[in-house]
């Protein structure tokens, strides 16, 4: 693809790949190596701020027991039919270790199928691990079967597995979580979920103890870094970096939780982080070069967000590496409820990207990332 040549040709100069601390298998290897869990610390906080969202606020309160099967009942009422090939998101471990966002065709079938095929998509060397792109896996044991889905008018998920969920490997343990809770709150009217199996509430996860108690969301981050700053002064903010096959000849973005000062305005400090690129290790890719400045970040009455960059290396602002600037837009779409974005660059109001969109034009994230070839 051209325009990865041409970020090639610019990591030579100043868009380095920088190499993280997580091992593993090289790029899209048959297997994944175990990424060390976050610090005790940031765990148990980034739980924490999990469970402080709407969900828990009474709006979103947690099932009870009796209440589940009503659920059920109502959502399978409630289901509308799925047209054949429809596309949706899952979240699958790269050869990487790390958790990455792509787009699937699901089967013909009704809403609540959907979810279950979402997740059964998960499963390691199940139903759906022939249609995965070459050298993603699902993260949830060989063996798992989803039993129910289903999503109460709170939009809360309930999803409720076999006793065959429970034969992880403890190191996968948060992944299995960020996985399952990612992919389900992509879709439309969900915000929270709860984990069963064969029919009892998990309050904890069954290997590590990660506590239950709360509803999952995405405040819970995801790809958090190995090496974490204690959340008693940082806030949490999430980012996309980008990666690619040896080769070069298919990129995807990846989403990576970032730890903060505390009280700093969250969008702008996504853009800084991503501004600083990755940690060294685990194939992700800068986007931005080391000239790059955020000037300003500006939401404007119509909803749109402006993001105003410097960076003289595309000092006309034309053929600019689409990396560069679809990673800002989805940052922005992350941190700001999906709001589209305007770039300006080096005071130009047309910035080009190697792609031939326009993103001095409002854009919006879109609607399915990481459409990956099998």
């Amino acid at each position: 693809m051209k325009h990865m040549k041409q970020i090639r040709n610019l990591s030579a100069v100043c868009l380095l790949t920088v190499p993280l601390a997580l091992s593993g298998c090289g790029l899209f290897g048959s297997e994944s190596a175990a990424v060390d869990p976050p610090p005790g610390e940031v765990e148990a906080q980034m739980l924490e701020v999990s469970g402080t969202t709407e969900l828990d606020s009474g709006v979103f309160a947690p099932l009870a027991s009796q209440e589940k099967e009503a659920v059920a009942d109502k959502d399978a009422e409630a289901a509308a039919p799925a047209e054949a090939g429809e596309r949706t998101t899952v979240f699958l471990e790269d050869g990487n270790g790390l958790l990455v966002p792509v787009s699937l065709s699901l089967p013909k079938g009704e809403s609540s199928a959907m979810l279950k095929d979402s997740l059964t998509a998960l499963v390691s060397k199940g139903a759906y691990a022939s249609s995965l792109p070459e050298g993603f896996q699902g993260v949830l044991p060989a063996g798992t079967e989803v039993k129910s889905v289903s999503v109460d008018k709170d939009k809360l998920a309930v999803v409720e597995f076999n006793s065959t969920f429970n034969d992880y490997d403890p190191l996968e343990e948060r992944k299995i979580l960020e996985a399952i809770t990612w992919t389900l709150t992509g879709q439309e009217g969900i915000k929270g979920v709860q984990l069963w199996v064969e029919g009892k509430k998990l309050t904890e996860m069954p290997l590590l103890g990660i506590p239950l108690d709360r509803a999952l969301t995405r405040s819970m981050g995801i790809n958090l870094p190995k090496h974490g700053t204690p959340l008693m002064n940082s806030s949490a903010v999430t980012v996309y970096f980008s990666a690619a096959t040896p080769d070069g000849v298919h990129q995807y973005y990846v989403p990576v939780t970032r730890f903060v000062p505390a009280g700093e305005e969250p969008l702008k400090a996504a853009l800084n982080e991503l501004i600083a690129g990755p940690e060294s290790g685990n194939g992700l890719e800068m986007v931005m070069t080391q000239e790059t400045v955020l000037d300003s970040v500006k939401a404007g009455q119509n909803g749109v967000v402006t993001v105003s960059l410097t960076d003289d290396m595309f000092a006309d602002s034309k053929n600019v590496p689409d990396e560069f600037l679809e990673s800002v837009v989805l940052t922005v779409a992350q941190n700001a409820e999906d709001a589209p974005v305007q770039i300006r660059l080096n005071g130009k109001e047309t910035v080009t990207g190697s792609n031939n969109v326009d993103y001095g034009k409002p854009v919006s994230a879109p609607e399915y990332v990481n459409e990956l070839p099998l």
